[in-house]
């Protein structure tokens, strides 16, 4: 007999669309992928060889659990420069941040404890957290991200093993926190010992201004666990993110990582050390930045052409994901079905969200699919819609 938590466990639906994608002339803009063209292949090829050049079979042995010292003195220079308060006993690395979720949801999570998200919210922490037979609360949000007065009014009734949340171009939305509620949501937790667990794998993705204050300094680290990784900044394939949080946090995340898997990917480690001591990342964002910002523009243009006028989306300043709202008694998942028999492919917005709503939202991706590509799957994806119009 298998567990009783795997009796209500499901497919991620994007996984699923992203099979069908890959039939010949297929256009996808389902998956969150990073463009492959723009992985740093040259600069990961020699930060592999200098990692084996120097450190020799220490590269493909067995490491720690928390994880390479280098690395994580590294990563704790970047999230709080000249700072004493963060330590290296504060930081563990991760199989990507998806490992992240899972050890937090086995470390906080029983069979009916309540986790309050945004809605939406990400499909894959939405999947680790009912894994442990929790139940997904959602919190209302707005084009500014989780409304402070909804999660109050949430705290009042109910009391959560924690609030996950991703304040930086959210997937699925693309949907920022301002910075007034940065600090609103940081006060709320600390007069409620709420803890927070910040999920920023696209913080570094920004298209306008500077990179946001994270919630992770604003709370100088306290009652957080803060999650983030280099899959989309240098290549998702190396498995190599972070979670930071307090000594004890941390300690326990590691006792439990332990037990799941050992230890991160050794050689990743090494690789990720060499290419950031290369000081060749800052450059690569640049590129990543204004390559992804060119296909935002693109794809928002190519919209406004075929898209019917009565369907509506945003403008993430940054991020990989634009969120579409169709007409209220459209349901995006029939229109999913009509746009594969042309070759296109979306994420209906209702995978998203806990309590099944959201039947006339997509979720676009447009960091992974060529400038020609984005053109041609838009005006295939405006003309199935202009007949339902």
């Amino acid at each position: 007999m298998y567990a009783e938590r795997i009796a209500g466990l499901k497919s991620s639906a994007i996984r699923d669309i992203l099979k069908l994608t890959s039939r010949e002339g297929m256009i996808s803009f389902a998956g969150g992928l990073p463009a492959p063209e723009l992985f740093p292949l040259k600069e990961v090829s020699e930060a592999a060889q200098r990692a084996l050049s120097k450190y020799g079979s220490n590269a493909l042995q067995y490491a720690i659990t928390e994880g390479l010292m280098p690395l994580r003195e590294k990563i704790v220079q970047t999230l709080a420069p000249g700072s004493t308060r963060l330590t290296l006993n504060h930081l563990i690395i991760t199989q990507g941040s998806q490992q992240g979720l899972e050890l937090i949801g086995k470390l906080y999570l029983d069979k009916g404890s309540v986790v309050f998200t945004e809605t939406p919210s990400y499909l894959g922490a939405l999947q680790a957290f009912r894994l442990f037979q929790a139940e997904i609360a959602p919190i209302a949000t707005d084009d500014q991200g989780i409304l402070p007065s909804a999660l109050r009014g949430a705290l009042k009734k109910r009391r959560p093993a924690f609030l996950y949340l991703m304040p930086n171009f959210q997937n699925p939305t693309g949907v920022s926190l301002s910075l007034e509620r940065r600090r609103e949501i940081v006060e709320i937790a600390k007069n409620n010992d709420l803890l927070l667990v910040e999920d920023d794998p696209y913080g570094d993705l920004f298209y306008e201004g500077e990179k946001q204050t994270s919630l992770f300094t604003l709370s100088e680290g306290k009652n957080i666990i803060y999650l983030s990784t280099f899959s989309k900044t240098i290549a998702p394939g190396l498995r190599v993110a972070f979670a930071a949080a307090d000594e004890e946090i941390a300690g326990k995340l590691a006792m439990i990582k332990q037990g799941t898997d050992l230890q991160t990917n050794t050689l990743g480690q090494y690789i990720v050390n060499e290419y950031l001591e290369s000081g060749l990342l800052p450059e690569h964002l640049r590129k990543l930045r204004t390559t992804y910002r060119s296909r935002r523009d693109l794809m928002l243009v190519a919209m406004k052409t075929h898209f019917p006028s009565t369907i509506t989306w945003n403008c993430p300043g940054g991020g990989m994901f634009l969120w579409v709202t169709l007409p209220e008694n459209w349901d995006a998942r029939d229109i999913l079905l009509r746009c594969l028999e042309h070759n296109v492919a979306f994420v209906p917005g209702q995978e998203f969200f806990p309590d099944g709503s959201g039947r006339n939202t997509m979720r676009m991706n447009f960091s992974n699919a060529s400038p020609e590509n984005i053109e041609e799957g838009i005006k295939r994806m405006g003309e199935v819609l202009k007949k339902l119009s």
